[in-house]
């Protein structure tokens, strides 16, 4: 994206962020889940930062405004909201980060000890205690002022009115529904035809914040003390906790509830293990868990860490996996199955998602993209769990792009061969080709393409392009190198193992002679033996795509029937879409063409950056011509490295390692000797 266009999805963001947290925190009832609404929270703190070097109040706020129907509680004590990491990678860099800033302050640790609890999908309570006695009870609010919900707090049956001793105490809590409640009371809304809660935590949320305290009683909700933010033992000989564990040893010895399953880790690998655990046995538990809350131990640690705008620096929200996620339809390409039938799909931007990265979802067919209105430029919330292909859920309208137009099928699909004409399934919602050997003979020159005598993808055969094309994955040839690990592991067949050595293949066939490309196209009439017969006579791809059917005749083995074949394939609009659409993601190694002239003989060039006056295809050629080789990579072997307008970092490295650097003008000067 351009600035202009930047800046309008940064203000389309703070928006959309800005209604969705109103739609959580004040209504109760949200649009989107949890999980979407943190991605796009994500999105727009990156895109803040990036154009303004800071993030605005919208992506730091943590949570809503007061409902004037209740009284505001001026909390003691500032409520927060914890950051998110969602990686391992990220658990480590934010344990590398705190461990940098102690080192800082003189406070030198080569391990921290942290508490590890279940992040709770409920809704925050701040409780308040004089004397052992139960004052009051508020919600998080904005984080400086809160709801008084006491009347309702007070119909939990699991937070006591009274303590054990009389100590003043500030605790905060998550009150949340059980799964088996959660049933009952919407099962009851139904027969009430009221309408239902989305999920338990709306209806915790929803019951907390009732003005009569009996509906609350009727919903039996739970609550669970995690954090003391005010302590004073007064005359009972109860000092103050000075660690994280000992606050919750403390919590529990005073009647509080609190989370059993709680963990005292000496170690980020300790860490790492408990969330593996709860990742895979979270749904056993009676409440909602999207991940694993991270304190630093030592209090006094904390104290010395301290706060961001938004969130405490001593603790992070380590998320599961998230099953929904946002990101951006880049393109609705049409898919032609084994059988002929046509399905779309899109090419999204690729996310992270239930831990894998993705890259396309199905749109199952053309009623499907009416239903959702989804175009090319659309933020969309994607949905994948498990072994379920990733599918869109819905569209964020309102960060649509100025002038999207609504998705029509064409009347032609190349695929389809022949006219590549394509009709409605009578009775259903899908199309088919026309034709009905079309696809057949789509996959055959997939498989051909894949094959030995080709790119020679090794371990991808017939079956697999069948795999990759019965779930959308793939549906022209560059495709296949846009698949990501993520992209392939839950397919049939396929684990993490599996799809990273198919990825790898892919990767390696990057990397192809001349004559194996022009093989792998399926050229009528070319097979190997004209394909090497072609790439010798000219030297690159650029120069045969512009060879008249004359100069392919004039070569001795190529006759005029084939050397019309050939330049009718290339002239051929379909065609010249497929190979520029393929071009990008190879590195064609040319032939070394024999010439008297080995003026380069023994010299190594490296390209980089974009040349003016020829393409790097053409570059090769001559530097081949003369004798000299082309490598991909620079090394103290390198002879010299030409370099276009905008060079990547091999320019840099031919200056670090004295190899010489050449301008597009030397470079011709030397290929003229």
């Amino acid at each position: 994206m351009n600035f202009a266009t930047e800046k309008k999805r940064l203000a389309q963001l703070r928006e959309t962020v800005a209604y969705h947290q109103k739609r959580y925190h004040e209504d109760d009832e949200p649009e989107i889940s949890d999980q979407a609404y943190d991605a796009l929270v994500s999105e727009l703190s990156e895109l803040e930062l990036k154009l303004e070097g800071k993030v605005s109040h919208v992506s730091v706020a943590v949570g809503g405004q007061i409902n004037e129907a209740f009284s505001k509680v001026k909390h003691r004590v500032r409520q927060w909201s914890f950051d998110n990491v969602f990686t391992h990678d990220e658990l480590i860099e934010w344990d590398g980060r705190l461990k940098r800033v102690l080192r800082d302050a003189d406070k030198k640790k080569s391990n921290l000890a942290y508490v590890a609890e279940h992040k709770i999908d409920g809704l925050k309570l701040v409780v308040e205690y004089e004397s052992g006695v139960l004052v009051r009870a508020s919600t998080r609010g904005d984080g400086e002022v809160g709801e008084n919900v006491t009347h309702t707090a007070k119909t939990i049956s699991s937070l006591p009115h009274r303590l054990s001793k009389d100590i003043d105490l500030i605790c905060v809590g998550e009150v949340w529904l059980s799964e088996g409640e959660f049933k009952r009371i919407n099962e009851g809304r139904a027969a009430a035809n009221e309408p239902l809660f989305a999920n338990p935590r709306n209806a915790a949320a929803g019951s907390l914040r009732q003005l009569d305290a009996s509906v609350a009683a009727a919903r039996n909700l739970s609550l669970t003390v995690y954090d003391i933010d005010l302590f004073d033992g007064k005359k009972t000989g109860l000092s103050t906790p000075q660690t994280q564990w000992e606050e919750l040893e403390l919590l529990k010895s005073l009647g509080l509830p609190v989370n059993k399953h709680s963990k005292l880790c000496d170690s980020i690998e300790s860490v790492e293990k408990f969330y593996k655990k709860w990742s895979h046995e979270n749904e056993a538990l009676p409440y909602g868990v999207d991940g694993v809350v991270l304190k630093v131990n030592e209090v006094g640690l904390q104290r010395l860490l301290g706060y961001t705008a938004k969130s405490p620096r001593f603790g992070v929200a380590y998320k599961f996996p998230a099953e929904e996620a946002t990101t951006v339809v880049e393109d609705i390409a049409l898919q032609v199955g084994r059988t002929g039938v046509i399905t779309p799909v899109a090419h999204l931007r690729p996310v992270l998602i239930d831990g894998s990265t993705v890259s396309r979802a199905t749109l199952h067919n053309e009623d499907n993209i009416a239903r959702l209105d989804v175009r090319v430029g659309d933020t969309v919330v994607l949905r994948k769990a498990g072994d379920i292909i990733p599918e869109i859920l819905s569209v964020v309208v309102s960060l649509r792009p100025d002038k999207t137009k609504s998705y029509s099928f064409p009347k032609i699909v190349p695929e389809c061969g022949g006219d590549g004409s394509i009709e409605r399934v009578p009775g259903e919602a899908a199309y088919r080709c026309v034709s009905k050997d079309s696809g057949v003979l789509h996959k055959q020159r997939l498989y051909y393409f894949v094959s030995k005598t080709a790119l020679n993808i090794d371990g991808v055969g017939p079956k697999n392009i069948d795999l990759f094309l019965e779930h959308g994955l793939i549906n022209r040839y560059d495709d296949l190198f846009t698949l990501t690990v993520g992209d392939l592991k839950d397919l049939p067949g396929f684990k993490e193992k599996s799809a990273e050595n198919v990825v790898k293949a892919i990767e390696a066939a990057k990397n192809v002679p001349l004559y194996r490309l022009l093989v792998g196209l399926s050229i009528e009439g070319v097979g190997e033996e004209t394909a090497r017969l072609m790439a010798e006579s000219f030297g690159s791809l650029a120069a045969l795509r512009a060879a008249s059917t004359n100069d392919l005749a004039s070569i001795h083995g190529i006759g005029d029937t084939l050397a019309e074949s050939v330049t009718e394939w290339f002239k051929d609009k379909n065609n010249q879409s497929t190979l520029d659409a393929l071009l990008p993601h190879l590195n064609i190694e040319n032939p070394e063409l024999s010439s008297e002239n080995d003026s380069l003989a023994g010299q190594t060039f490296v390209l980089t950056g974009t040349l003016e006056t020829l393409t790097r295809d053409e570059a090769k050629v001559l530097i081949r011509q003369l004798g000299g080789k082309v490598s991909s990579s620079v090394s103290k072997n390198t002879s010299y490295v030409v370099v276009g307008s905008e060079p990547g970092s091999k320019a840099n490295e031919a200056e670090k390692l004295g190899v010489e650097i050449l301008n597009e003008k030397d470079f011709m000067k030397l290929m003229a000797r």
